[in-house]
């Protein structure tokens, strides 16, 4: 199986914007071939107009699981092999625990998860039967750490998180590598009206929610810009890490929240312990 530098056919979800489009474009810049989809195909006529031969765009919302298995296998036929996987796809739903409803909740789910379980399971009997592959999940610095506000969104990525990493260990004998991308805060357009959806509000938390809101403007944001070299040496890579983390601001936040978890779990030992009979 062919997959060195330059020769990689990428599958990308959410490729018309954000993060899924720099890295839609940086794939196609160094010479790769790309499936970039999204769910509106007239957001991608530019990759078509630009890349010609080199880019093939479908029309693709995720949560139609008959149309992803479709779509992946139109891709496969296309290019011959699809080398990298990569799950981009997915919102943020911003609203406490008890004002977001649960259809809002389960919608999110069907993007955020089930939407990437789809390609997943789409793309698996095609990566064995071409000898292998890489799966590459957009995770997040908050499938490590939960917010307030953000709780559901956050929730997604720690299931995002376990699914991948015992995913990982399933399809090693087959070749098969899988990694977690997990970015921290960067300047793309995440917060837009298009990449989150709202629930409704209660007054009771407006203060919280405002104070909250706040912190978010103060945080230091990463060029989204910079962000491809580290997938293209991951990719390239011959034992790449299950999880990598994007930017400079993630790896000491999370130090810092598991020190306190250790901190918990071992003040409480004895109460553990004595329930172990």
């Amino acid at each position: 199986m062919e997959n060195q530098k330059g020769n990689k056919v990428w599958f990308i979800t959410g490729s018309s914007r954000g993060f899924g489009r720099i890295w839609t474009e940086a794939a196609l810049e160094r010479g790769d071939k790309v499936v970039a989809t999204a769910r509106k195909l007239e957001s991608l006529s530019d990759l078509r107009d630009q890349y010609g031969d080199q880019v093939l765009t479908l029309e693709l919302d995720v949560t139609d699981a008959d149309r992803v298995k479709t779509v992946v296998e139109q891709a496969y036929d296309h290019f011959g092999r699809l080398d990298v996987i990569l799950n981009n796809a997915g919102y943020s739903l911003v609203g406490t625990v008890e004002e977001a409803s649960l259809d809002d909740v389960r919608a999110l789910y069907e993007t955020n998860l089930f939407g990437t379980l789809s390609v997943i399971k789409a793309a698996l009997p095609l990566l064995r039967k071409q000898g292998g592959g890489h799966i590459l999940g957009v995770s997040s610095s908050l499938g490590h750490e939960s917010r307030p506000v953000i709780a559901y969104y956050c929730s997604t990525k720690w299931a995002f998180e376990a699914i991948h990493e015992s995913l990982a260990a399933e399809v090693k004998s087959f070749d098969i590598k899988v990694t977690l991308i997990e970015p921290g805060a960067y300047a793309t357009d995440f917060g837009s009206p298009g990449s989150l959806k709202r629930a409704n509000g209660l007054d009771i938390y407006s203060d919280f929610k405002g104070q909250f809101v706040e912190s978010l403007r103060n945080l230091e944001k990463g060029n989204p810009k910079a962000t491809p070299q580290a997938l293209f040496k991951v990719v390239d890579a011959e034992r790449p890490p299950l999880r990598l983390f994007l930017g400079n601001q993630t790896l000491p936040s999370v130090r810092k929240a598991y020190k306190e978890r250790l901190a918990t779990w071992e003040a409480w030992k004895e109460v553990s312990d004595a329930a172990q009979g």
